[in-house]
């Protein structure tokens, strides 16, 4: 029977939750996942709980913040004026915006406070900062 190794194609239902129990993401009544492991297309940590596993497998992985979407970085919070921002845009606190690198790449961040002329703006992803637990089970293996 065959395992997961660096270059397998395999597809898996996971559930992602929080230290607090909440669950954050989750596949279960959807497709499952389809990855191909060392393409770097999820966390690390995600990827090393599933090495070696076989079809069918179930496994529950605790990933430590450091291997999932890391520290929370104080340098991607920043604060700019309401005037730096186009004047039709109704800014609100939550509200999801994207800024662009100076090389043009798109990243997606978070109003996290409004004050007065300021607005404070969050690109650290969502989950940075936080430990995760994934209970993944193994549905196929290519």
């Amino acid at each position: 029977m065959s395992t997961v190794q660096s270059n397998s194609t395999l597809k898996v239902h996971y559930t992602g939750t929080l230290e607090s129990g909440e669950i954050f993401d989750s596949s279960i009544n959807r497709d499952p996942l389809e990855f191909t492991m060392g393409q770097g297309m999820l966390i690390p940590g995600f990827e090393n709980a599933v090495l070696g596993l076989k079809v069918g497998d179930v496994t529950t992985a605790n990933i430590p913040s450091a291997e999932a979407y890391g520290e929370h970085n104080p340098q991607n919070v920043v604060t700019v004026g309401k005037e730096q921002l186009p004047p039709e845009l109704e800014v609100k606190e939550g509200m999801q915006l994207q800024m662009n690198t100076d090389a043009g790449q798109p990243i997606p961040c978070v109003v996290t406070r409004i004050e007065d002329d300021q607005v404070t703006i969050d690109a650290n992803h969502p989950l940075a900062g936080k430990d995760l637990t994934f209970n993944i089970e193994i549905i196929e293996i290519k």
